[in-house]
This record gives C-alpha cells, sequence and structure tokens, in this order.
C-alpha cells in the first residue's frame, strides 16, 4: 500500500512540476533554465513544445550513460518513457492554460505560481525515490563525473542551458528568446521552495 501511495504522489509531483514550467513560458519574464533550449527552439523554428522538450529529455538521458559508461544503470531505461509522457502532459497543459499576462504585476503572480508549482512538484518527486526525471538524473550523473556535489552539478547543468540557449537565439533569431529575469528568478526561487516545502512537509 505504501508503495502505491509512493507512485501516486511521485505522479501528482510530475503533474505539478509540469504544470510550473508550462507557466514561466506564459509570463514573457524567461522560462527555466532546463526548458529554455526547447522553447528557443519552439519559438524559433514553430516546433512543438512539448515534442521540443522530449528531444531535450532523451538527450538527457543519452548523457547520462555516455558519462557512466560501464557504471550506468538499466533502471534510467526508463527515464524514456517517462519523458515521453511528461512531455504529452506539457502539450496538454499548454493547450489548455491560457492566460493573457498584459500588465507587469500579472506577469509577476504568474511567475510566482510557476516557481512554486516547480519547487513543489520537484520536491515531491525526488522525496518518493521512484525514478528521477531525465534532466535531474543528468545532473546526478554530472555529479558523480565531476565526483562533486548534486547542487553544484545542477548549476552547472543550468547555467550550460542558458548559454546554449542564447547561442542559439542570437544564431537563428537574431535576440535572445526565453531568458530573463524569471529565468533568474527560477534559478533562485526553485531551491528555496524545495528547501521550505520539505521542512513543513517531508515527515508527512
Amino acid at each position: 500500500m505504501k508503495q502505491l501511495i509512493r507512485v501516486i504522489m511521485y505522479c501528482i509531483g510530475l503533474l505539478i512540476l509540469a504544470l510550473g514550467l508550462i507557466l514561466y513560458t506564459k509570463t514573457g519574464l524567461g522560462v527555466s533554465p532546463i526548458i529554455s533550449i526547447p522553447y528557443s527552439f519552439s519559438n524559433i523554428f514553430n516546433v512543438n513544445l512539448g515534442n521540443a522538450t522530449l528531444c531535450i529529455f532523451l538527450l538527457c538521458v543519452a548523457g547520462q550513460f555516455i558519462l557512466r559508461g560501464k557504471r550506468s544503470r538499466l533502471l534510467d531505461v526508463l527515464q524514456v518513457p517517462l519523458s515521453v509522457v511528461f512531455s504529452r502532459v506539457m502539450n496538454v497543459l499548454n493547450d489548455i492554460i491560457i492566460i493573457e499576462c498584459n500588465t507587469l504585476v500579472l506577469k509577476f503572480l504568474v511567475l510566482i505560481a510557476a516557481i512554486l508549482f516547480t519547487g513543489i512538484g520537484a520536491a515531491i518527486t525526488v522525496e518518493m525515490k521512484v525514478l528521477p526525471t531525465a534532466p535531474d538524473g543528468f545532473a546526478q550523473a554530472i555529479a558523480e563525473r565531476m565526483g562533486k556535489g548534486l547542487g553544484l552539478a545542477k548549476n552547472t547543468l543550468d547555467i550550460s542551458c542558458v548559454a546554449i540557449t542564447v547561442i542559439i537565439s542570437l544564431l537563428f533569431a537574431g535576440k535572445v528568446i526565453g531568458i530573463g529575469i524569471g529565468t533568474l528568478a527560477s534559478v533562485l526561487g526553485v531551491g528555496r521552495t524545495i528547501a521550505l516545502f520539505n521542512h513543513f512537509f517531508k515527515k508527512k
């Protein structure tokens, strides 16, 4: 019964996480670093956001196997169907959530909601210890390869995603797409949200 509850909570966490990531795209203030690459591709080449996200997540899975080499875990292959489902959920949420952020106040309110949902969703999925999302698994593989903590590895991954997004945007659009104050707020706010959520709800 406990295992079933854990899986249900994990699925709820993924849904909340996907909701948070989609809300970033509605603000116009910048998206979360991890989806900044697919978001820029989606806008520049008119590609479906969920499909672009799936491609990046699959690259994250491949990156894990490259970094771990012979120490790769067969269980990590399950991140592939997880990524497919997660990206489909993102597509559905992106289609049904229509928010016109016409004022700066509304933009910041939606941004705060995005940070809270992303942090809570990430906290739940990690705490259930079922299966890491592809970006989280990639960050773990980077941490193992660097011999450093997961926090530093995630920061490295975030900075790399932002840098790649800026390069892609400038090359193909002549301007930066998807990066803004919302991106910085995400980097600073999501970690604090996770810590706060765990402080009050981890035992429960």
